[in-house]
Order: C-alpha cells, then sequence, then structure tokens
C-alpha cells in the first residue's frame, strides 16, 4: 500500500518539482504540500502498523544520539539544521523499517536538507513519539540567581534581628523598674497628704492661755464683795 501511494502519487510530484529547477524555499513548498495531500493516508497506515513497528522504532530511538532524541519530543528548524547529517541518518533508519510517509519525507530532507521540510519530520517525529515508552525524569529544579541571594542572606539578617529584640527586652524592663518606682513615690506621699496638718507649737500655746483667761474672769467676778449702803 505504501510503496502504490509512493509511486503514484508523491513520487511523480516530487519529480515534477525539482524538474522545475526553482529556489530551495519553492522546491519545499511544493515537497511539502504534497507530503500533506497524503499525510492522512500515511496516519492511517500508521495505525495499522504500530504494533509491528514500536520495538525497531524504539531500537533506532536507543541508537541515536542525544540531541536527536530532544529533536523527536520537540522538532525544532532551528535543530533540525544544526542536527541534519544524525536527523537524515534517523530518517534513514525509519525508511529501512517502511516507516509510513518516511521514504517521501527522507527523499526531501536529503535533497533539500531537513531544515526545509520541518512539518513532514514533526509529522513522522510525533508518530515515533507515541511508540517510546514514558520516561520519568525527576530533576530537580534550578536554583534562580535570586533565590541564591536570598538563601544567603537570611543568615545575615538573622543576628541584627536577635539584636533588635534584646534591645527592645531591656528598654521594657528599664520602663518597668521606672514605672514601680514611681507607684512607690505616689503610695508614699498618699498618707502624708490626708493627715491634717499639725499645729504650730506657739499657737498652741496662745490658744491654752486664753483659754485658761476665760475660765478665769467668772471666778473673779464671783468673789467681788458687796458695795456698802
Amino acid at each position: 500500500m505504501t510503496m502504490n501511494i509512493w509511486k503514484e502519487k508523491v513520487l511523480p510530484k516530487i519529480k515534477k518539482v525539482f524538474e522545475k529547477s526553482p529556489g530551495k524555499k519553492a522546491l519545499a513548498a511544493e515537497a511539502v504540500k504534497a507530503f500533506d495531500e497524503v499525510k492522512d493516508q500515511h496516519a492511517t497506515e500508521f495505525e495499522e502498523k504500530k504494533g509491528d513497528l514500536q520495538s525497531k522504532v524504539v531500537e533506532i530511538y536507543e541508537a541515536s544520539p542525544p540531541e536527536v532524541k530532544a529533536l523527536v519530543k520537540d522538532p525544532k528548524p532551528t535543530g533540525l539544521k544544526k542536527n541534519s547529517a544524525a536527523v537524515q541518518k534517523f530518517l534513514d533508519e525509519l525508511v529501512k523499517i517502511d516507516f509510513p510517509g518516511s521514504k517521501a519525507v527522507a527523499e526531501a530532507a536529503t535533497k533539500l536538507g531537513p531544515a526545509y521540510v520541518p512539518g513532514p519530520i514533526t509529522f513522522l517525529f510525533e508518530k515515533v513519539a507515541t511508540l517510546l515508552p514514558e520516561e520519568v525524569k525527576e530533576e530537580a529544579p534550578p536554583v534562580t540567581e535570586e533565590a541564591a541571594t536570598t538563601t544567603t542572606e537570611e543568615p545575615a539578617a538573622a543576628p541584627a534581628e536577635s539584636s533588635a529584640t534584646t534591645a527592645t527586652e531591656e528598654v521594657k524592663e528599664k520602663e518597668i523598674v521606672v514605672e514601680a518606682a514611681e507607684k512607690k513615690e505616689e503610695e508614699a506621699a498618699a498618707p502624708a497628704a490626708e493627715a491634717p496638718p499639725a499645729e504650730k507649737p506657739a499657737e498652741a500655746e496662745a490658744l491654752a492661755a486664753t483659754e485658761e483667761v476665760k475660765k478665769e474672769e467668772p471666778a473673779a467676778a464671783t468673789a467681788e464683795p458687796p458695795k456698802a449702803t
């Protein structure tokens, strides 16, 4: 089925494109358009054959360099261009196992370069990725510069914070002592304010003498003899 599609539809269009000898971008556009027209058929064939393809695809993937493995999961034009040789080799390996659509894509990549046909290559890589076992990678989150600065400054801030707390406690203790002393002074002054003022000694003596004189005057009036008639 794949070979029939290739011979009858894809190959004639690709040959027609290259016979015109325009620029690479125009050639790439024609090649991508030709692939897109039969992409759904490749997808259907892939679903039919993926059970048989999985072990072969995993073997090819494991033998590939890290750069290609990264591109399989996240294909980018810049990465395809930078690692064009490794990508081309990966496509050729897919052709060997008759991976649906790989022959047309490998042919276009050989003539134009992988970077010129990112769409078809992405289609293949996405299909390849669905056949790979899930990899659980636990990576510690990178420490940002801001986090590192915060971590470094925290221990230095602790002593200053402690000193401030100690100073505050000392001030509070002094305030308590002063308040206690003022309270004692107020308590001592209260009884003195309530007691009546003591009379002066001289005033007390004068008052007593006046009282004695008043007592003696009636007695003298009583003792005076009667006048002769």
